[in-house]
């Protein structure tokens, strides 16, 4: 964990950067698919999941480990980038659908038919657990932490940090952001249940996808441990985006800087020391480079117009 100078003058506030992007498959999903994994029978005939791609990436790089078959179900919406990388490491590859609920619906069916054991990117005890050592090392690495900000999707990484942090300091706030399309875990707090939205494409695409009409664990500990959650326009990421490449020297997804996106907003205003989590860097780096020159960003029907970073005043 470092500190950001630029965002801590932006807020006013001390303000730290976990780095997850430097995990060897580029992303914090690594930790709960080794947990995961680690903890499967000897006789295990192989494992399955569906994922937006960081997921799959790490469940294909712990069943190598393993020397066990690995099958990842992802949607079309999956950018090629991380599709690539997860064939890369040896894994079956299936895409399913134009959401991530017909790659889980996918892999159901995979369990039944040929004995994979599923492993969830979010609703399981053992990669929420996994997940949930970031939060343990970031309350080591700096106790006082008062704001913890955590990208939330399916709900597999806030339900681990906000666990883990309130367990060590149950004074802690602990903030989900998201996208403001398709935010399913958003709209599912607040219809107090889990219910289906429509994807979109999204600079954020990492936090796409369901959270699965059937979720058992990662939804209530959200509903319950979350103080808030927030939702950050396209707009805002991509300006985040520039900041932390141009401010932090950084590359990583649209989804690592849903934090930054709601503090430089204005959408949260911190009131001591904040943190937030740099996910993932598995990224596609033709639109990353699209980004951080200033261009348009073409998602599906909606356009997110260019603005070359400015560089602030001293």
């Amino acid at each position: 964990m470092v500190p950001s100078p630029f965002m801590s003058a932006a807020t006013q506030h001390p303000f730290f950067l976990k780095l997850e992007n430097t995990q060897a498959t580029g992303a914090f999903k690594l930790r709960g698919a080794l947990n995961a994994v680690a903890s499967l029978p000897s006789d295990a005939r192989g494992v399955v999941c569906c994922s937006t791609g960081n997921h799959g990436r790490g469940v294909a790089y712990a069943a190598a480990q393993r020397g066990l078959r690995a099958v990842i179900c992802m949607s079309n919406l999956v950018p090629q980038a991380k599709v690539d990388g997860i064939r890369a490491l040896g894994a079956e590859v299936r895409i399913e659908g134009v959401s991530q609920d017909y790659a889980l619906a996918a892999a159901q069916r995979l369990v039944q038919a040929e004995g994979l054991i599923d492993i969830s990117p979010f609703d399981d005890p053992l990669v929420i657990a996994g997940q949930g050592t970031i939060g343990l090392e970031m309350l080591s690495a700096q106790p006082d932490l008062q704001h913890l900000l955590v990208p939330l999707s399916g709900g597999g990484l806030a339900a681990g940090v906000a666990c883990a942090a309130k367990a060590i300091n149950p004074k802690i706030k602990v903030t989900g952001i998201t996208m403001d399309r398709g935010a399913a875990m958003d709209a599912s707090i607040r219809a107090g249940r889990p219910i289906i939205v429509p994807e979109f494409p999204s600079l954020a695409d990492s936090l796409g996808g369901g959270i699965g009409m059937e979720n058992q664990l990662s939804f209530p500990m959200c509903r319950d441990l979350l103080d808030d959650v927030i939702l950050v326009t396209e707009e805002e990421i991509y300006h985040a985006m520039q900041v932390l490449y141009y401010e932090d020297r950084i590359v990583a997804e649209g989804a690592c800087v849903v934090g930054m996106a709601a503090c430089l907003s204005g959408k949260i205003t911190p009131q001591g020391p904040t943190a937030t989590i740099i996910t993932g860097r598995n990224v596609d780096m033709y639109q990353f480079t699209q980004v951080i020159t200033g261009q348009d960003i073409e998602l599906g029907e909606y356009t997110v117009k260019g603005q070359p970073y400015a560089q602030p005043i001293a």
